[in-house]
């Protein structure tokens, strides 16, 4: 091989090295957002966030984002599964918020947007992959169809009070398995969302909505009976499944710190 070539064949693995460290996976711009605005509560068992002050910072936000809609497909399918997790998650957090700022603070709810038209979540209003695509596109169409991990539910958060809580971190992949099961501790030992009382279970609507990814849900939720009630009699009957089940309405109310409600 020639000195000539040799330094093309140099430059080219180069820049393909750059290409394939070019993306940041510790997500650091998008954890700074929400270790400075994400307000914990309930002993880090709920958040809010605080849109005011993330408004303040929108630039960074869509620098952030800017970075997810660059990354390629053929770039994706090359990281690991947890990566490809977290990826997600994170998108669909970060870009929930900025659905909700191009409103805020003209909105009380996301459903401000319209149920039919604007639906928030099918409004395909941003890029993934080199396509259009939409929040329910990475919820459905994406992480509940190809990983098909329950978990996800408690970690994507739909900028509503009933919603498992917006994490004060971005996910990780080298960390996912450990966030994803302190997410799940912290929602269902959240009595605003789930707990027992009049000798039923009450749990959050997501249950019902998406029972499919939790069945049986009786045995899924009776691995939880520790977390699900703390008088011992009753986690014996969770874990027993010998409890009825029922579905608690869903507060869709933004998720915003200023909020004067318990939550």
């Amino acid at each position: 091989m020639d000195a000539g070539l040799k330094a093309l064949v140099f430059l080219a693995a180069l820049a393909f090295a750059g290409c394939a460290a070019a993306f940041d996976h510790s997500h650091a711009n998008w954890s700074t957002l929400l270790r400075k605005h994400v307000v914990l509560l309930d002993g880090a068992r709920a958040s809010r966030l605080n849109y005011g002050a993330v408004s303040q910072e929108r630039g960074a936000l869509q620098s952030y984002l800017a970075t997810l809609s660059g990354v390629t497909e053929a770039e994706f399918n090359g990281w690991s599964r947890d990566e490809q997790v977290a990826f997600l998650i994170n998108a669909y957090n970060a870009f929930m918020v900025e659905k909700v700022l191009a409103r805020y603070p003209d909105l009380r709810s996301v459903w401000d947007f319209g149920r039919f038209f604007g639906n928030p979540f099918r409004d395909r209003f941003f890029s993934l992959f080199g396509s259009r695509t939409s929040l329910d596109g990475i919820e459905h169409g994406m992480l509940r169809k190809r990983y098909r991990d329950p978990r996800v539910h408690y970690a994507v958060n739909c900028a509503s009070v009933s919603c498992p809580m917006l994490r004060e971190e971005a996910y990780v992949g080298e960390r996912l398995q450990e966030q994803l099961e302190e997410q799940a501790r912290r929602f269902l030992s959240d009595r605003s969302r789930n707990r027992v009382r009049a000798g039923r279970l009450e749990v959050s609507k997501i249950f019902e909505w998406f029972r499919e990814d939790f069945e049986p849900l009786d045995n899924y939720l009776g691995r939880y009976a520790a977390l699900l009630a703390g008088n011992p009699g009753e986690q014996d009957k969770i874990a027993a499944r010998a409890l009825p089940i029922s579905f608690l309405d869903y507060d869709w109310s933004l998720n915003d710190s200023r909020s004067s409600s318990r939550r």
